[in-house]
């Protein structure tokens, strides 16, 4: 008996990650999929490949059933098909890699969001025998609401359509067209067989007449980018310390991860909402004094003025600090069972701050077989996605989403019971041509 217990000889070597999501309609082979690509690339561990294949073997099936390995709830199993989202941790000697595989079914679209909010890569799965279908396309919208710099557009199960290269061509070229209208800057389509493992990780003596990469050297090789430093700087305050002991009898510290950017001893920074400037007298990381400290690091900022600040608050260089209001437009994508309507009170949660709101105007909602927008539909249901203004009863320091997806996203809360109504994006709703043109040359989108 196979184990697949090997593993490759030198991890030490993969210095980069790649966060990436799974996304497709039910059926489409996301779970065959991601098991393919722990089997192959020998990520399996003895004894999770012996329950995959008992758990196979009591179902009445030959072969291990490789989806078992990522779809771990009992209804899940029962019913073939992914709930919730689960991820999986990999990595060969080139890269390590966080895959997300999120439900395919229309109502567990929401959870799509989740896996792909902090994806830099998401993979589109389509069946070569259905093609483009509107779940497809609510995907594609998804990744390009979240700014998602990479799409892989893998068309399944090829060998159920005698690997004919016309389908996939016709598949390809549809679905491309599409995601480009929506903004997307890159987008690289594959053709494989997720059940007997073409171009997934080995490429396939069945389509000789494909010569791009397997998924996995795609995985492997993409460029990604996570240079925060480069963007703009932003310190979410999370904590207020203040010791008064003996030993330090003055000092006042603010605690927090910094969000993007960095952060410089006597740089002047400025406090927001209250505009308030001050200098940065010191910086504590890791119990230690630095000159500089940069995304994502945890640390203390000391400033040489004692200003009332406390969580919630954001600080930002001087000369870049980012205008607040309490009018936010922006485009959400409505995870609840209960509505969204105009005129609800809700709480606004954005980056460690969290004020009360009200929903002034829901514009439009999106349909998505045409990208036309639906005007005035009065409220948003799960899985809708739809443009909304928002009034916040306290001045707001947001930057738009295509410039940082940490500081220019946010959460709609219900503030009876706590429970999130809404994943929301300030600014704009996809990215235009001009942009897109703008990214060409670029290895990814600032996060």
């Amino acid at each position: 008996m196979s184990t697949s217990t090997e593993q490759p000889a030198d991890l030490s070597a993969a210095t980069t990650l790649l966060r990436f999501a799974t996304a497709g309609s039910v059926d489409d082979g996301k779970s065959t999929l991601v098991g393919r690509l722990l089997h192959d690339s020998k990520s399996v561990l003895a004894d999770q490949l012996e329950a995959v294949e008992h758990a196979s073997r009591s179902r009445g099936q030959e072969a291990p059933d490789l989806a078992l390995l990522t779809d771990g709830l009992r209804a899940e199993r029962e019913q073939g098909i992914t709930i919730d989202v689960a991820y999986r941790y990999f990595a060969t000697t080139r890269r390590r890699f966080i895959l997300a595989d999120t439900p395919g079914h229309v109502q567990y679209t929401r959870n799509m969001v989740t896996g792909a909010s902090t994806a830099e890569l998401a993979v589109v799965l389509v069946d070569a025998r259905n093609g483009v279908v509107e779940q497809t396309r609510r995907h594609a919208a998804v990744a390009a609401l979240l700014r998602v710099p990479h799409v892989v557009l893998a068309v399944n199960k090829m060998d159920l359509v005698d690997y004919a290269e016309p389908v996939f061509a016709a598949i390809a070229e549809e679905f491309t067209t599409y995601a480009s209208e929506l903004g997307v800057p890159e987008i690289t389509a594959i053709p494989i067989s997720a059940l007997a493992g073409d171009n997934v990780v080995e490429p396939s003596a069945n389509m000789d007449w494909y010569g791009g990469p397997t998924v996995l050297e795609h995985l492997e090789t993409v460029p990604v980018s996570h240079d925060l430093t480069a963007c703009h700087a932003r310190f979410p305050v999370q904590y207020v310390i203040r010791p008064q002991t003996a030993e330090h009898p003055d000092y006042r510290g603010y605690a927090g991860q910094i969000a993007a950017g960095a952060f410089r001893v006597g740089e002047e920074v400025t406090v927001l909402p209250s505009g308030k400037t001050s200098t940065i007298t010191a910086i504590d990381a890791l119990g230690e004094a630095v000159d500089i400290a940069w995304a994502p690091q945890s640390v203390t900022i000391r400033l040489s003025d004692d200003i009332d600040i406390s969580r919630g608050d954001l600080l930002a260089p001087t000369g870049d600090a980012p205008a607040t209001s309490q009018d936010v437009e922006a485009t959400v994508c409505h995870v609840a069972d209960r509505p969204l309507a105009v005129g609800q009170r809700v709480l606004l949660k954005h980056t460690t701050r969290t004020v009360k709101a009200i929903v002034k105007d829901i514009p439009s909602r999106l349909t998505l077989d045409d990208l036309s927008q639906h005007p005035a539909p009065g409220q948003l249901v799960a899985n809708d996605i739809g443009r909304v203004v928002v009034r916040t009863a306290e001045p707001l320091a947001l930057d738009a989403y295509a410039d940082s997806r940490r500081t220019g996203s946010f959460l709609l809360i219900d503030p009876a019971d706590g429970t999130t109504l809404a994943a929301g994006m300030a600014g704009e709703s996809f990215a235009t041509a001009k942009a897109v043109a703008a990214t060409e040359d670029e290895e990814g989108w600032d996060f």
